[in-house]
């Protein structure tokens, strides 16, 4: 392993930092990171990230749906593999960390395993995967559900904000989009699957440790809500006669966040949208639409959550006289992390001195579709004050050197699971 250098960071974490930041400078809005998927500054990222594994020693290429492979041989070609990564798209105006960390720290082990001539007892492939946020087309996972052999056709139709369909912005990047199939793998070539991330919650902050073992990764359920009442003159109609649908929405608001604040299972529930219409200062309003979105470490606990919060909201529309539309917009099932893989990323943990913390991710990641193909692993690096998603986003560039180290210290110990 590279030795530390300056301020107690080795060489590989200030290579790390140094790839984010150059990473991080390609963005469609100078000043402000946006990396959609199949734009001209994602083919861009697509580019540098080859480069950077071919001088990994890694064969390196751009699969059918846009994600960007590469594969360094063990001892023996063709060996199945140990895959690691993380997306290369972002949200609008992000922070430079989300995906990139763990794409590029990934690469940067492989790279060090190369200059040292170290091969291993199976392969290891690194994947960039081409759209985990959803920005441009709303269908997230769009890499990982291609390589789990999940890709759904139907979205190929889907437009962008420009109308543009899915289908053409893939033949205009360089793609076939009729050859997305062949990006799927087939279970027995993967060992395992093992994503190192920023953490994106404050939790490892608040513990004083650089990294965590991620339990499982939290389930979500999505809710659109349409409250109707009606509109009338904020002068004249008396307060007991009102059909307001906004302060039926402000009720519904309440009864979830209380639900989920009384709740010691680390249930979490947001109300991220709200829309009131006519949405005139001097106009009662009459109809309100908004998002709920509700998460649990496990699906029961969150099924059960669920159904309580749909009671809740229509006992208080039934008893505003409300009119209530609400419809499931999406849903993703809990993935826990396997237990083989834990202790694993655990015993690398405390291989390199730090205590072992276990944690869940209420976030989503490229695992919840690569569990379909693989058994999945996480490693978490603090960030700091748990902002992600945001321009502040930050790792401190001795958490990038703790988590580079522990992660290639799992791949130089990785026990392949001889017996399920």
């Amino acid at each position: 392993m590279i030795g530390p250098g300056a301020a107690g960071v080795s060489d590989l974490g200030r290579e790390i930092v140094r790839r984010i930041d150059a990473l991080g400078a390609i963005s469609e809005a100078p000043g402000h990171l946006t990396r959609t998927f199949l734009s001209p500054e994602h083919r861009a990222a697509a580019d540098l990230l080859l480069s950077w594994m071919r001088d990994a020693g890694m064969a390196a290429h751009l699969d059918a749906i846009g994600n960007v492979c590469g594969r360094y041989e063990g001892q023996n070609e063709g060996l199945p593999c140990l895959m690691l990564g993380s997306h290369y798209d972002t949200v609008r105006d992000a922070g430079r960390w989300d995906g990139p960390l763990g794409l590029i720290t990934a690469i940067c082990c492989v790279a060090d395993l190369h200059r040292r001539g170290k091969r291993l007892p199976f392969a290891v492939e690194v994947t960039g995967f081409a759209d985990e946020e959803g920005v441009r087309f709303a269908s997230t996972l769009l890499g990982s559900r291609a390589i789990a052999g999940r890709f759904d056709q139907g979205v190929l139709g889907v437009r962008d904000s420009a109308g543009l369909p899915m289908r053409d912005a893939l033949t205009e990047f360089g793609l076939d989009p009729d050859q997305i199939g062949t990006a799927a793998r087939a279970r027995n070539e993967l060992l395992a699957y093992v994503e190192l991330h920023i953490e994106q919650g404050p939790v490892l902050e608040s513990e004083g440790l650089p990294v965590g073992v991620v339990t499982a990764i939290t389930g979500a359920t999505r809710l659109a809500a349409s409250l109707t009442g009606v509109a009338g003159h904020a002068g004249t109609v008396p307060m007991l006669l009102r059909r307001d649908a906004l302060a039926g929405a402000a009720e519904c608001i309440s009864a979830i966040e209380a639900s989920c604040r009384t709740d010691d299972g680390g249930l979490v529930g947001t109300v991220g949208c709200i829309h009131a219409t006519p949405g005139a200062t001097n106009v009662i309003p009459g109809q309100v639409s908004f998002t709920i979105d509700i998460r649990a470490p496990t699906d029961a606990h969150r099924n059960l959550a669920v159904a309580d919060t749909v009671r809740r909201i229509e006992s208080i529309a039934n008893r505003r006289k409300l009119l209530l539309q609400l419809d499931v917009t999406h849903e993703n099932r809990t993935v826990p992390c396997a237990p083989w893989l834990k202790r694993q990323v655990a015993d690398a943990i405390a291989g390199e001195g730090y205590r072992v913390f276990e944690l869940p991710s209420g976030a989503g990641h490229d695992g919840m579709a690569m569990i379909d193909v693989a058994d999945v692993a996480m490693l978490f690096v603090r960030c700091r004050g748990g902002i992600s998603h945001h321009p502040d986003e930050h790792v401190d560039p001795a958490d990038v050197d703790a988590g580079a180290r522990v992660l290639l210290r799992l791949i130089e110990n990785f026990r392949v699971l001889t017996e399920k």
